[in-house]
């Protein structure tokens, strides 16, 4: 039993062929999906999504690489967490790879989702990408151990991995650690402690081995569960079980609602 913490069903590459991906995730024992949100305006397909099939969820946000939108309130964003089968707040984080100049908007906003995610009591999803130092910054000026959640899609060093297990939050995996120059991410996929691991796809991006290039999809989670099984030569079950048990729980999900 596999669960991929972290895809996006809306996008357009998937939305269309929603039957047969749900049909993939059921012949690969995937049984629940998180769906996220990356912007206000898409948010109530997300949340439609979840609300019309009992193994999917969602959570609520704006992903970092959106400029010039109308920023989300801690108000507004605590009313969205509230509604049914809402988990979490994000996608948020600080991404300086794609957007260069005075990004102090982006930092603003990922304070403003983890002042949210205090208030509602729902974890966070965070992204970063090419922001470690400022993103773990924000995390523990804002107090973000306190909602907790989890770093998504990891990319980062092992030290950084430990300053975010050290804040409380989980580390998710995705089809990147099965890529084979991601040396430095399969030797952080040895060490994080199953009890703080996710998997996930971020569908449809980032197609893991033996699928790379192509269109992602929920169904190939259990690739990634495969690579981290091998990797620290333990039983890709003792994986499935670890990583849905900590989706499970940091979610607040009940486990045989499906």
């Amino acid at each position: 039993m596999f669960v991929d913490s972290h895809c996006h069903l809306d996008f357009p590459e998937l939305r269309d062929e929603l039957p047969r991906v749900l049909d993939a995730m059921r012949e690969n024992a995937v049984t629940h999906a998180l769906c996220i949100g990356v912007e206000m305006d898409a948010w109530p397909g997300v949340h439609a999504l979840a609300l019309a099939h009992p193994n999917l969820y969602a959570s609520v946000g704006v992903h970092p690489d959106y400029a010039d939108l109308d920023e989300p309130t801690v108000d507004s964003l605590v009313a969205h967490a509230r509604l049914p089968k809402v988990v979490a707040i994000g996608e948020t984080g600080l991404d300086y790879f794609r957007l260069t100049g005075d990004l102090a908007w982006q930092r603003e906003r990922f304070r403003t989702h983890i002042r949210a995610a205090r208030e509602a009591g729902k974890p966070l999803v965070i992204h970063t990408r090419a922001a470690a130092d400022d993103t773990i910054a924000i995390m523990q000026e804002e107090r973000a151990g306190e909602a907790g959640g989890v770093m998504h899609c990891f990319t980062e060093s092992w030290d950084v991995a430990q300053r975010a297990l050290d804040l409380g939050f989980h580390i998710s995996f995705s089809g990147i650690v099965t890529f084979r120059n991601a040396a430095d991410l399969k030797d952080v996929a040895k060490r994080v402690p199953l009890d703080r691991m996710l998997i996930e796809t971020d569908s449809p991006y980032l197609a893991p081995v033996p699928h790379r290039g192509k269109r992602n999809q929920p169904a190939w989670v259990r690739h990634v569960a495969e690579e981290i099984a091998a990797l620290r030569a333990i039983p890709v079950e003792a994986i499935a079980r670890a990583t849905s048990d900590n989706f499970f729980r940091l979610f607040g999900i009940e486990q045989h609602a499906h």
